[in-house]
């Protein structure tokens, strides 16, 4: 089965995510589209594995076999967990609604780490853009500074929102390299600490609920076995 064939025939949950659901979309924004599709269980019993991943067909557009999407939310994966919670989501059937329902079974105190050190890993790119070209790329420290928003808001709550919402002018000025470089320097530091501030008494628990989710994907492999 082409891999094509599996996006097209067997997608379960699919959304727009990027700036569009971040609520920072302007004039030429592209459109992000993502989406999680489940591999029929007798693909798995050949020596040749149905893939994890699929780029395209359409432009800007990836999707994860369900059991590897699974397991990177079940990491704290950033961009996973955005995924879950898009708010423009453009299809879900009956097993992606289910995927839906399970999206506080993801959520853990893992996330402090694994957003802090896509953070800080995205900083240093932004950090030697200014060494060599004396500026960043303004847009990836806009959506440096969302992600640092998200998680802070995230550990604080319990809750991960994807829009922007009144954040949404600040960032856009710093997109258009309005903000001077120090200053959103200062920015990430002071989300940072507030992040690990949140960390120490956030009401999240402290780990994923790794049997609900792995409940989930035996009862939907077995069906799609049957």
């Amino acid at each position: 089965m082409q891999p094509e064939t599996l996006v097209r025939d067997h997608t379960i949950y699919a959304c727009v995510m990027g700036s569009r659901a971040f609520g920072l979309a302007t004039d030429g924004s592209d459109t992000d589209r993502r989406g999680v599709f489940l591999a029929p269980t007798p693909l798995f019993w050949r020596f040749d594995k149905p893939p994890t991943h699929v780029e395209g067909p359409g432009e800007e557009q990836f999707s994860w076999e369900l059991e590897r999407f699974c397991e990177l939310a079940l990491r704290a994966n950033p961009n996973i967990l955005e995924c879950l919670h898009s708010p423009l989501v453009e299809y879900a059937d009956a097993t992606g609604r289910e995927l839906l329902a399970l999206r506080e079974a993801f959520l853990s105190r893992r996330v402090h780490e694994t957003f802090t050190r896509y953070a800080h890993s995205q900083r240093r790119k932004l950090e030697a853009d200014v060494r060599i070209h004396g500026a960043p790329r303004w847009k990836h420290a806009m959506h440096l500074l969302r992600l640092l928003v998200s998680a802070r808001d995230l550990l604080r709550t319990g809750a991960l929102t994807v829009d922007v919402g009144d954040h949404r002018e600040p960032l856009l000025a710093v997109k258009r390299g309005e903000v001077p470089w120090s200053e959103v320097e200062s920015r990430m530091a002071r989300l940072e600490r507030e992040a690990h501030e949140a960390a120490g008494r956030s009401p999240l628990p402290a780990e994923p609920d790794r049997r609900r989710v792995e409940d989930f994907l035996i009862r939907v492999r077995r069906s799609s076995a049957l």
